[in-house]
């Protein structure tokens, strides 16, 4: 039975993250091939950051939404339905005729919706079939699918748009999600076993875990340590680069080492805080001193001058990547930990909602600032205080049910 058990959870861990890689790849695939797509549609690169936004935009819906779907499908079905949207956004974005920016928009919208509710349905797989003693690790291996993903798209898309053109590259990659839509299907019998195929689909159905997130304390504040650590994770993440190009004078080549850099800190903290949650701290301590570092490691890369060496700046990048993106298997894991029980999926989508509300928010915040104050370093002291403020503020929360 316990051979059993764990071979459910190996296959479990496998598929989703596999789709978390898959989704993560084809939403970053338009905006790594920005510069020939651009150009090849007749647009500005500008418009990819609007492509972006829609992309989280379309997530938001689609996570808020995905919670009755998640229990009357189950989360393997809704998982594949959702990769085939990636898919088709992407391969609509690989068949747009020059300057469509309706479609362009479109596309982005489409893949968001398949983006959003990959975690809520992973969650729900993973909560049924992982050891409590291992959430925290599990759920964080999972995560990092999301900036695997981007470390494919960033070191596979430019060779095969050498290779087949930016289009050709686009189509292989949404050809590469039927593919891994048709490899989930055997795990549909095993892990979809929980599913109600009775079950009505409602509004009602949308808006109650929501509801249940806003009342529950604990779901609350684990939404807003989302919403704020997802707006520091995509600032640091969008204008790092920008950041060492126009600040410190780098060239593009070494500035996007620095982001590499920050990617496989984020894939080594996500493991490292997940065992850190299940072995040594609790997981809302965990976030604390996550919040604590990341606050630090923001101070310090908004003093960062152009007196300082790439020794000095490639380990901060990757120790900041780290903690700025390390945190979401910790929070996820707890989060399902502290849903009712059958709720994980839909819970989780309401969730995310309201954190995908801090990566749609934070990178305009960020530019404000920066403009307002003629400098990036405004924007990183603002992610820092915000991470700060975070910390202290689940410092205090943790204080006051201890008394």
């Amino acid at each position: 039975m316990r051979a059993r058990a764990r071979h459910s959870a190996r296959v479990a861990l496998v598929a989703t993250l596999a789709i978390q890689v898959f989704v993560s790849l084809a939403a970053t695939a338009p905006a790594v091939l920005a510069p020939v797509l651009s150009a090849d549609l007749g647009i500005t690169p500008k418009w990819i950051g609007v492509f972006v936004g829609l992309v989280y935009a379309g997530a938001m819906v689609g996570s808020l939404a995905c919670g009755g779907f998640i229990a009357r499908f189950g989360p393997i079905r809704v998982s594949q339905a959702c990769v085939l949207l990636c898919a088709a956004g992407t391969a609509t974005v690989a068949l747009l005729p020059a300057s469509a920016i309706t479609l362009l928009a479109l596309a982005a919208f489409v893949l968001g919706l398949g983006y959003g509710p990959i975690t809520p349905a992973s969650s729900a797989v993973l909560v049924r079939t992982t050891a409590p003693a291992r959430m925290a690790l599990t759920f964080s291996i999972k995560q990092t699918g999301v900036p695997l993903g981007v470390a494919l798209g960033g070191a596979l898309l430019p060779a095969l748009a050498l290779a087949a053109g930016w289009r050709g590259a686009l189509l292989a990659i949404a050809s590469l999600g039927i593919v891994v839509a048709l490899a989930a299907q055997p795990t549909r019998r095993t892990l979809d076993a929980h599913r109600q195929d009775t079950r009505p689909m409602s509004w009602h159905s949308i808006v109650e875990p929501l509801r249940v997130v806003l009342r529950t304390r604990a779901l609350r504040e684990l939404s807003l340590v989302g919403l704020a650590f997802a707006a520091v994770q995509v600032c640091l993440t969008s204008f790092l680069v920008v950041f060492l190009h126009e600040s410190l004078e780098w060239t593009l080549i070494a500035a996007g080492l620095a982001l590499t850099c920050a990617t496989l800190g984020a894939v080594i903290g996500r493991i490292a805080w997940g065992v850190v949650a299940d072995r040594w701290l609790p997981p809302v301590r965990t976030l604390t001193l996550i919040g604590l570092l990341a606050a630090i490691c923001g101070l310090l890369l908004a003093a960062a001058t152009t007196a300082w060496s790439a020794w000095a700046v490639l380990p901060l990048a990757a120790i900041y990547g780290g903690m700025a993106i390390g945190w979401n298997g910790v929070q996820l894991s707890e989060l399902a930990r502290r849903c009712p029980p059958g709720m994980a999926g839909a819970v989780t989508g309401a969730s995310g909602f309201i954190t995908f509300a801090g990566v749609v928010a934070g990178p305009p915040i960020f530019a404000a600032l920066a403009g307002a104050f003629a400098s990036y370093r405004a924007g990183f002291l603002a992610a820092a205080a915000l991470s700060g403020v975070v910390a202290l503020g689940l410092l205090a929360g943790h204080r006051t049910q201890a008394r």
